[in-house]
């Protein structure tokens, strides 16, 4: 029998994966012939407790199915039965690849599945945090006062310049997006400008790219959309923060690593940037009671959840499964990417 151990944090782990159940099975199925299906496929479901308990539940498991479970040496030298690891996302970083590749773990992930929401998600906090909404939200709940001159007014979005640091799928959504808006584009990424063609691409949509340098000058707003590395941890940093010209408005939809959450505090309290959008913090499983984030009128947090819709699950639920299930039956250019082999 093979088993299959689906695991996230209790404040992560779906209500349902039937779906992804059902696409596991379905993708190992279709390539085993009847009189060879002689193993079936267990599942279990398992929300995250400690380390010790995971490494126990992983004994005899063959496959884990999970999208943000840190998964370190410590797990992958006791994991003896674990061959392969479906990430349920696009991004892996919490993944030691190294380990991986040490203990013969195969480690693959979804390409595509949440370039829209996110995107959405990301002017949603943009547009939230320039129009004051969560100030005056509170204002009339808490204080039920209806004065809109308490607070300076912002400029309107088509007058500002928008700084987008990271420009793959999701970079260039949010800057059609901008681009709508009527606002300027700035985009920040290495691989890009080292790239003629990319950077031509990109001319012809009004997209600047230009160096961190010149993006933390003239942005009034920035938003980081980078996959995080070795290279950009801890990116935004006390520097970087101290090199906005601008006083912007700082949005995180990419990783919580790239940023440096106490270099992050002291911009807002040193007002050298006037707001912050963070759907992703250091931790992924976050200690709010204790948080010096929460609590300020001009930064709006939500749980990891811009990659989250009624169509981004279902195809983040079909491919994780299936990945899982033509590894299973030994299909690996089916699945849609491998990252360690």
């Amino acid at each position: 029998m093979k088993k299959i151990l689906i695991c996230d944090y209790p404040n992560a782990l779906e209500n349902d994966y039937s779906t992804t159940i059902q696409s596991a099975t379905n993708a190992y199925y279709s390539y085993i012939a009847n009189d060879n299906r002689t193993e079936d496929i267990n599942f279990e479901i398992y929300a995250y407790e400690n380390k010790e308990k995971l490494i126990e539940k992983l004994k005899d498991v063959g496959g884990l199915i999970t999208g943000f479970l840190e998964i370190d040496e410590s797990i992958l030298s006791r994991a003896d039965s674990l061959k392969c690891i479906s990430v349920s996302g696009v991004g892996y970083s919490n993944i030691d690849m190294d380990a991986a590749k040490r203990h013969g773990v195969c480690i693959c992930h979804i390409r595509e599945y949440c370039t829209q929401e996110v995107a959405e998600h990301a002017f949603a906090l943009i547009a939230a945090l320039n129009r004051n909404l969560k100030y005056y939200s509170e204002k009339i709940e808490n204080d039920h006062e209806w004065k809109y001159h308490t607070i300076a007014g912002s400029k309107n979005l088509s007058s500002q310049t928008i700084a987008i640091f990271g420009f793959g799928k999701i970079g260039k959504r949010v800057a059609k997006i901008a681009g709508a808006y009527g606002m300027e584009v700035l985009a920040v990424d290495p691989y890009v400008a080292k790239n003629p063609q990319c950077v031509e691409e990109a001319a012809k949509y009004k997209i600047s790219v230009v160096t961190a340098q010149e993006a933390l000058d003239r942005a009034d707003i920035i938003t980081n959309h980078m996959n995080l590395t070795e290279e950009n941890y801890h990116f935004f940093n006390e520097e970087a923060f101290s090199k906005m010209k601008k006083h912007p408005i700082f949005i995180n939809v990419g990783r919580g690593g790239s940023v440096d959450e106490k270099a992050l505090e002291h911009a807002l309290d040193t007002k050298q940037i006037r707001a912050a959008g963070l759907d992703v913090l250091e931790d992924e499983n976050p200690d709010l009671e204790n948080c010096s984030l929460t609590g300020r009128e001009n930064v709006i947090i939500t749980p990891h959840s811009a990659f989250y819709s009624s169509e981004s699950i279902k195809k983040l639920q079909i491919i994780s499964g299936a990945n899982m299930g033509y590894y299973l039956a030994g299909k690996y250019n089916n699945i849609s990417e491998i990252v360690e082999k």
